[in-house]
């Protein structure tokens, strides 16, 4: 019940919290698909780039947060900004590089040959094979891809409250620290339920953007 009260006597300063959080995932995703998804196609013409690059992607996911944090403070001082919003988001948008880059990869080199072929012998260029006939069969698994990204910065920026990004975080840093459970609740209840409506909103749009003949399947 006190957590209750405490979460209706913030709402505003919840509400606020809650702006900076999805700011911070939105940012970091949105920059990571203009990054991820063309190198994802790019590697699919190498097997030895795709080896490498999936390798390094999967190196980077797996650095703790917080160490990545402390290794960003330092490089980003030199142009005035090593704690804040800054390092926030570029710290997301390397964890979000994996699962974006990994289903690009896949869902590309996973395309029925036989389309290609198709398309070939219609007199389509590489880049409207691309477009026309891999990226619209490719989608789902695509979405699928950033679904997972989303739900990772949402979580991994929790963290990132600890160099200054705010965010819900902040709800159970202070709960940490203040031994407020109130608070503590809170925060990890407003990124679980950000978390799961994050999550079903994109199933929902990948279900409106993939092919009706794709769903039959």
């Amino acid at each position: 019940m006190e957590t209750i009260a405490f979460i209706m006597a913030n709402l505003p300063v919840i509400g606020q919290r809650m702006l900076e959080h999805v700011s911070l995932v939105a940012v970091s995703v949105g920059v990571a698909i203009l990054t991820g998804v063309p190198t994802g196609i790019a590697i699919t013409q190498s097997k030895r780039a795709a080896d490498l690059v999936l390798y390094i992607a999967s190196i980077i996911i797996t650095i703790p947060s917080i160490a990545l944090f402390g290794l960003l403070i330092p490089l980003l001082s030199i142009i005035g900004h090593g704690i804040g919003y800054l390092p926030a988001v570029i710290a997301l948008i390397l964890y979000a590089q994996l699962p974006i880059i990994r289903n690009t990869y896949t869902a590309i080199m996973n395309v029925d040959p036989a389309l290609r072929e198709a398309a070939r012998g219609m007199g389509m260029t590489t880049l409207e094979r691309l477009r026309r006939v891999e990226l619209p069969l490719a989608l789902p698994v695509i979405l699928n891809g950033v679904r997972s990204a989303v739900v990772l910065n949402i979580a991994i920026a929790a963290i990132a409250t600890y160099i200054g990004a705010g965010g819900l975080g902040t709800f159970i840093s202070r709960g940490i620290s203040q031994t407020d459970i109130r608070q503590l609740l809170t925060g990890a209840i407003a990124v679980s339920l950000l978390a799961i409506l994050a999550d079903y909103g994109l199933l929902f749009a990948q279900r409106l953007l993939t092919s009706p003949g794709l769903k039959l399947k």
